[in-house]
């Protein structure tokens, strides 16, 4: 497994590992996928907490894996990133994420889907969505998070340039909500999961605000169709 998940009164830790930076080739994807089910349909208690093993939180999507797919695995995986962010998406119960590194692609996609995120305090860390420089367009999943999520001028100076910020600097921008020592990471993560879930109306006002979005991905993961899989197809067949 590319993951570790384990609970502790009330709380899910969920841990991605896949050395050296957790990125996500087919398998992790769609084993994340159904563990995002798994968690949606029988909500832990407080809620979840999604982390990175080692000093990187995800550098999303394996590049070099998708790049030596089949066409047809290819489009597997471009669908498959849209059905695990829509689980995680759509998670009833309060999710926070905690990256205690690197954040990059869909690694930052996954970190914007917690409805509180927190990042070590380290200028060496870099957070961006790097996709046009790595050659993996968006899926239409993450494209719908980066628009319930983001301004329309955070998503054209982080898409279209690839700039990479540190977690100070999307923390002033609101992006990230605490910034923490590497050794308080997971327990302030806990504290804002707890703090989070003690809300009554939690989950209610969470479906209502999320619900829009949530609709697009649920019809989107629903159809086994992306635009990027026809894009994608027509590169090839041009090169």
């Amino acid at each position: 497994m590319s993951f570790q998940v384990s609970m502790s009164d009330g709380v899910a830790l969920v841990t991605l590992d896949r050395p050296p930076v957790n990125a996500l080739d087919l398998t992790a994807i769609e084993q994340l996928g159904a563990q995002f089910a798994e968690l949606r349909a029988v909500p832990p208690e407080k809620g979840i907490i999604l982390t990175g093993a080692g000093r990187c939180f995800s550098a999303g999507v394996d590049t070099r894996a998708f790049g030596a797919y089949s066409a047809e695995i290819r489009a597997r995986m471009i669908l498959g990133i849209t059905a695990m962010v829509a689980e995680l998406y759509r998670i009833p119960c309060p999710v926070v994420t905690a990256a205690p590194g690197h954040a990059l692609g869909g690694g930052l996609i996954l970190m914007l889907c917690g409805d509180v995120r927190l990042a070590v305090d380290d200028d060496r860390i870099k957070m961006g969505l790097t996709e046009a420089r790595a050659g993996v367009p968006f899926p239409a999943g993450p494209l719908e998070i980066l628009f319930a999520e983001l301004s329309p001028e955070r998503i054209r100076r982080l898409t279209l340039t690839s700039q990479t910020q540190s977690p100070a600097e999307l923390f002033r921008q609101g992006v990230i909500d605490e910034l923490c020592s590497p050794d308080d990471l997971i327990e302030a993560a806990v504290r804002r999961v707890r703090d989070t879930a003690s809300q009554p109306a939690f989950s209610l006002v969470k479906a209502q605000v999320r619900k829009g979005t949530i609709a697009k991905l649920t019809e989107i993961a629903a159809s086994g169709e992306d635009p990027l899989i026809e894009s994608l197809a027509a590169r090839t067949q041009e090169s």
